[in-house]
């Protein structure tokens, strides 16, 4: 670290380490490397991931049990969608391997507002629910109700001006979570739309690199901090713990 650097101390009840991952290859981007209107096609929507895909899921799997990841992680949210689940339980999952004995897996909870981009294509609910429920039992599927898509719109497509409105609730979600360390998996252009509503708070040198187009399988981590909360009015810097509950943050807030 570059002691030139702005540097500024938050208490670290403020701060949130999250970790975003994007879906592993799934059969819609096979298609759509050859077709880009396939990536529009219903019998793709709920795209199962692609044998690569599953290759890179085992391998992000393996990197985090290694780095010692898991073990710091308190809760994985992920979309909804098969791909997203599929990946969400691939890397953070428990299994019945000799690997996982004794490995403590963080809960899985499956959240509607970081859905893929919502297009013209109704979803049953309640059928997608109870077969993921089979396939999935170790995920929580309890912020997921009603029988109906609701955030289906049956004549627009959700614009990217929609998108961003929908992530800032999802991130304000997320700080009523006491999680944190958390893992959110989902698709590249709902990460890239956090990083879009973070980034008004990140330094300009670091925007770029942050903000670029996810691959599939990929891991990028930040931390946020919650500035809504004035710190001087609140109890969590008494001089007692002031020394344990600050961390030491660069210029970039996200």
């Amino acid at each position: 670290m570059k002691t030139t650097t702005a540097q500024f101390t938050y208490p670290w009840q403020l701060c949130k380490t999250v970790h975003l991952v994007r879906h592993g290859q799934a059969m819609h981007n096979v298609e759509g490397d050859i077709n880009r209107e396939a990536l529009l096609s219903p019998h793709l929507f709920d795209a199962q991931l692609s044998p690569l895909g599953l290759h890179q899921v085992g391998k992000l799997r393996n990197d985090v049990h290694a780095s010692g990841l898991l073990k710091r992680i308190e809760l994985v949210v992920t979309s909804p969608l098969y791909r997203t689940m599929q990946t969400a339980f691939g890397v953070f999952g428990s299994t019945e391997s000799n690997e996982d004995a004794g490995v403590n897996h963080p809960q899985i909870m499956a959240v509607e507002l970081c859905r893929d981009r919502m297009g013209v294509r109704p979803c049953d609910m309640r059928r997608r629910v109870s077969e993921c429920q089979a396939l999935f039992p170790s995920i929580d599927f309890s912020m997921i109700d009603g029988e109906d898509d609701s955030l289906w719109n049956p004549n627009v497509r959700e614009s990217e001006e929609e998108m961003a409105a929908r992530m800032v609730l999802f991130i304000k979600w997320l700080w009523t979570r006491p999680e944190q360390e958390i893992v959110i998996v989902s698709h590249g252009i709902i990460l890239q739309q956090i990083l879009n509503v973070l980034e008004n708070d990140c330094h300009p040198t670091a925007r770029t690199a942050l903000c670029k187009r996810f691959d599939n399988c990929e891991l990028r981590s930040v931390v946020i901090v919650d500035k809504s909360l004035k710190v001087a009015d609140s109890q969590l810097c008494s001089p007692r713990n002031a020394a344990k509950e600050t961390v030491l943050r660069e210029e970039v807030s996200v």
